[in-house]
């Protein structure tokens, strides 16, 4: 009972203690926390949600060496941390402890150490450390002040080579840097944003990639001691190149690109004849990832059939696939062999499980659970599975309607029911049938239904798909959730006088935009971190993403595009919004900064609206912190509790 009068009072600790006007609520600082118009969070509401803020999940970072275990990242405390797992269902050692989750955990692969990158309240500002399990010293590798990522360890463990904005803050330059602790060197230095695939066998190239959007990027191939750089592939095609890897006998290269159609394929190319094979030609769905064993003989990928993973096994040597155990629905993420290429090891989360390390014994093959995550003391076969549904919209493909992919948790029971359609982020992003604490909740508890839809822009069908929403159709994929809220209307189980939309990020953008078109016809919206202007976003974001968004949004630098962005823009638009709207940011977010938050949260108070403003001002991009992610959800139920379930609070 103690622990639960703890967390509850954790819950309220920055919520002001009565409900102000909305004309000029008061705005409260407490700790890290800022709100305004946010009401006190009731003990019993806390208590609710205990058990489902109590669910974590483990990843699988990479197999060490020595043969002696796997690293993992999971959260014992209010961050994620990496932590040391020996053997299937071992007790987790937690290795980091810091105020701050770490993340890009990557396993040296000839030491005992890992290297990881770590900010500092969210602002995204990443350092790569060095932890070695000897000895379990932590090192700084880089230098402090620049934002560095994407570390990929050279073959013999010495070097790691990866991106930083050292240089001059916007580009994104590739070098390199030891463990004797001399300061890092430049590889590439060249306008725009590159980051590294791989070291060649003999580390003496790198295969890196020139990025320009999810649509379209450029590999070369590095010698390090030259500097001289060697294109690959067809740089006059729009082309996007998502992971490389060369062979084990350094002769080829092994990549995933749409370059020969609309789905992400799995190729491998020689480099001396330039011959290549399509791997995965016989999938019309795209490659998520792959990974090589050591001794050259299996090959294994993910592929995305529709949101699901499909994992795939593939002996080298005869050219045949291996069965494999079969996986439930789900998703299969950071796969790698072992270092004795005896054994596959990936992360495996589902709409029911919240994502745990698992390794298949390739000798038998066998699944093997390593971790076992725990759900909050909750029975697991209550969680929802949701179906998937395609719904059709308001444009055609050859003659019929479009139909646009979607993911539909529904209660028990015969409803009707309130809706919560959430929007994922990205654009470039998929919704997928995955875990969320949140959903279980709205869906187990509140008995709400929950769509999360793919728009046009999502990845995962093609990019002729991806490219729908680009620069001047940016509204067309707020004409898809229109859509969407028609076919809401045909089904009996819904209530769709009883609909609130929610999304983070360009999800957020969705949440704003689809209220400035359709709030007649929801009851209530919840953005956080969302962009409410493109121009002023695009004017104040981070000066080494600024060009990556222009190419997926526009450039707000040309007239008649910054007329467009000014026009759809829903500051603009703020005198439409008669919903409700909760708006949550962080202070230190260098993608779409606080003011993004701040005034669409002023324009739309001045109509008159009920506006729930909530700021920490140790987070960035979304809350990464335990008590702050438990407070925004709690206030977050007590909305829809206030403006969707009337008369359902605790």
């Amino acid at each position: 009972m103690k622990y639960a009068l703890l967390v509850a009072a954790l819950l309220s600790s920055c919520a002001p203690h009565q409900i102000h006007a909305q004309s000029n609520p008061q705005r409260v600082e407490k700790g890290n926390c800022i709100t305004e118009g946010i009401p006190e969070i009731p003990v019993e509401l806390g208590d609710r949600l205990l058990r489902y803020q109590g669910i974590r999940r483990a990843d699988f970072d990479g197999w060490l060496a020595n043969g002696q275990g796997a690293i993992i990242s999971t959260r014992f405390g209010d961050t994620y941390q990496a932590h040391w797992v020996n053997h299937p269902g071992d007790a987790r050692q937690q290795l980091t402890f810091y105020t701050d989750p770490v993340g890009s955990v990557t396993v040296n692969p000839s030491r005992n150490g890992f290297a990881f990158v770590k900010d500092i309240g969210g602002a995204e500002f990443f350092q790569i450390y060095y932890f070695d399990l000897d000895t379990r010293a932590t090192q700084l590798l880089t230098d402090g002040k620049s934002r560095n990522e994407g570390p990929v360890w050279s073959n013999r463990g010495d070097l790691i080579a990866f991106d930083t904005t050292r240089r001059n803050g916007n580009d994104s330059d590739v070098h390199i840097v030891g463990l004797d602790g001399k300061p890092s060197k430049a590889v590439v230095e060249r306008s725009g944003t590159w980051d590294v695939f791989d070291w060649s066998p003999d580390d003496s190239r790198l295969l890196v990639r020139q990025y320009l959007s999810d649509e379209e990027s450029h590999p070369y191939l590095v010698n390090i001691a030259s500097g001289a750089m060697t294109g690959i592939g067809d740089a006059g095609h729009k082309t996007a190149y998502n992971e490389m890897k060369f062979s084990r006998d350094g002769k080829g290269i092994y990549y995933i690109s749409n370059e020969t159609g609309e789905f992400a394929e799995l190729h491998y190319r020689d480099l001396a004849t330039v011959f290549m094979q399509r791997l995965t030609a016989n999938i019309p769905w795209d490659i998520e990832g792959f990974t090589l064993s050591k001794n050259g003989q299996y090959l294994a990928f993910a592929a995305n059939q529709d949101g699901i993973d499909v994992l795939h096994l593939i002996d080298l040597k005869s050219g045949h696939e291996v069965a494999l155990p079969a996986l439930k629905s789900g998703q299969v993420d950071s796969m790698a062999f072992s270092a004795d290429s005896k054994r596959l090891g990936f992360t495996f989360m589902s709409a029911v499980s919240p994502g745990d390390f698992y390794a298949i014994d390739l000798a038998h093959p066998v699944l093997e659970r390593w971790t076992s995550s725990e759900v909050g003391g909750l029975d697991a076969s209550r969680f929802v599975e949701p179906s998937l549904e395609h719904f059709p919209t308001f444009d055609q493909v050859a003659g019929k309607p479009r139909r646009i992919p979607a993911f539909y948790y529904r209660p028990p029971g015969k409803g009707p029911f309130p809706v919560i359609i959430q929007i994922h982020g990205g654009p470039e992003d998929q919704a997928r049938p995955l875990f969320n604490a949140q959903i279980a909740f709205w869906v187990n508890e509140l008995g709400v239904a929950v769509i999360m839809p793919n728009v046009r822009g999502s990845t995962g069908y093609g990019k002729t798909y991806l490219g729908l929403d680009n620069g001047f159709k940016r509204e067309d994929a707020v004409k898809d959730i229109g859509a969407l809220l028609d076919w809401v209307g045909t089904r009996r189980e819904l209530d769709a006088k009883r609909v609130g939309v929610f999304g983070g990020s360009y999800g957020g953008f969705m949440v704003l935009s689809t209220l400035t078109h359709y709030s007649k016809r929801l009851q209530a919206g919840i953005e956080l971190v969302g962009q409410s202007n493109f121009v002023t976003f695009l004017e104040h974001t981070e000066g080494y993403r600024r060009d990556l968004r222009r190419a997926e949004y526009g450039d707000e630098r040309d007239p008649e595009m910054r007329a467009f962005l000014e026009r759809i823009a829903p500051t603009t638009n703020a005198k439409n919004i008669s919903a409700p709207l909760f708006v949550a940011v962080g202070a230190n977010d260098p993608r779409v900064p606080a003011a993004e938050g701040l005034q669409i949260a002023s324009a739309v108070r001045a109509n008159g609206n009920d506006v729930w403003f909530l700021e920490f001002k140790d987070e960035g991009h979304g809350f990464q912190k335990k008590q702050n992610r438990n407070h925004f959800d709690a206030a977050s139920i007590l909305f829809w509790q206030k403006y969707l379930l009337p008369g359902k609070g605790p």
